[in-house]
C-alpha cells in the first residue's frame, strides 16, 4: 500500500486498517495520564507510517516526523547560536510505537551524543522528553536505544530491543522534587554493543547507572528528537552545544 502526504490516522477497526478523515479524532489511548484519565499503551496493531525530509538541519542529515503525529513537527538549527529548536506533538516515545520529531544521521560505528536541553514553555506536560536516540530504522515500533531528559526531571536509559516490542527501562534518575535541580545536560555512549547514560554533575559529564549491552545491525540512525506528549498540541524543546561524534569516547 502506498501513502501519499495526505495526514492520516489508523483507527484500530481491524488490524491493519487505515482510516482516514479530514479531521481525524485523537483515539482515547493517545491522552497523557491526568487525575481522570489513565495512560495506557497503543492498540497492538495501530501503526502510522513516518514522514521524512532529506534536509541537512545543523550537523545532521535529515528530520522524521517519526510515526506522524497529528499536528506536523519540525525543527530549525541557528549558526549563531548554536542551537536546534525542535517543535512536535506526539503522544509519547514509549510503548510498541513511537510519535516524535527526529534529527539523524545515518552512520555505523561507535557513537557520543549530548547536548544540554530547555524548554521554552515552562508549563509543558510534565512526561514530554528530549531523547538522544540510536534508531535501527524510521519506523514507528523500530528497535532503539535511547536517553531522555523529561520536562519534570526525570532521567532514563531505555530501550526496545525487537521491533514492535515494548520499551523497557535499564537505568532511571527519578525526577527531583524540583524539575530544574535536575541535570539538564545529558547523552548517550555506543561503545560496541554497550550503550550508557551520560549525565552532567558539576559541569563534568559522566556515566550513570546501569549500562544496556545489546547488538543492534548497522547502519542505523542517531540523534535528537523531542516529543510533547499530548497528542493535540505542539510544543517545543531547545538543545545547545551538541556533541555528535562517530566515536565512543567524546562525550562531554
Amino acid at each position: 500500500m502506498k501513502f501519499s502526504n495526505v495526514l492520516f490516522l489508523a483507527l484500530p477497526m481491524a488490524a491493519g486498517s487505515l482510516f482516514a478523515q479530514a479531521n481525524p479524532a485523537i483515539p482515547d489511548w493517545a491522552y497523557p495520564g491526568s487525575p481522570s484519565h489513565r495512560q495506557v499503551a497503543p492498540p497492538a496493531d495501530f501503526r502510522r507510517p513516518s514522514k521524512t525530509t532529506i534536509m541537512p538541519t545543523g550537523i545532521f542529515d535529515g528530520q522524521t516526523d517519526v510515526g506522524s503525529a497529528i499536528i506536523p513537527g519540525g525543527a530549525s538549527y541557528n549558526a549563531g547560536t548554536k542551537q536546534y529548536t525542535i517543535n512536535s506533538a506526539g503522544y509519547n516515545v514509549w510503548y510498541q510505537r513511537d510519535e516524535f520529531q527526529y534529527l539523524w544521521k545515518k552512520l555505523s560505528g561507535d557513537v557520543s551524543l549530548a547536548g544540554t536541553v530547555s524548554f521554552p514553555d515552562v508549563n509543558g506536560y510534565g512526561d514530554r522528553k528530549v531523547v538522544f536516540i540510536i534508531r535501527q530504522s524510521l519506523d514507528d515500533d523500530s528497535i532503539e536505544v535511547m536517553t531522555a531528559r523529561h520536562g519534570a526531571g526525570l532521567i532514563h536509559l531505555a530501550q526496545r530491543t525487537t521491533k514492535g516490542g515494548q520499551v523497557g527501562t535499564t537505568f532511571k534518575l527519578p525526577a527531583p522534587r524540583r524539575p530544574e535541580a535536575a541535570p539538564w545536560r545529558i547523552g548517550i555512549e555506543k561503545k560496541g554493543n554497550v550503550f550508557s547514560l551520560f549525565v552532567s554533575e558539576n559541569g563534568t559529564m559522566h556515566q550513570l547507572g546501569e549500562t544496556l549491552t545489546f547488538h543492534m545491525d548497522e547502519p542505523f540512525y542517531a540523534g535528537i528528537g523531542f516529543a510533547s506528549h499530548t497528542p493535540d498540541r505542539s510544543d517545543t524543546a531547545v538543545l545547545s552545544d551538541v556533541v555528535f561524534e562517530n566515536a565512543a569516547g567524546r562525550v562531554q
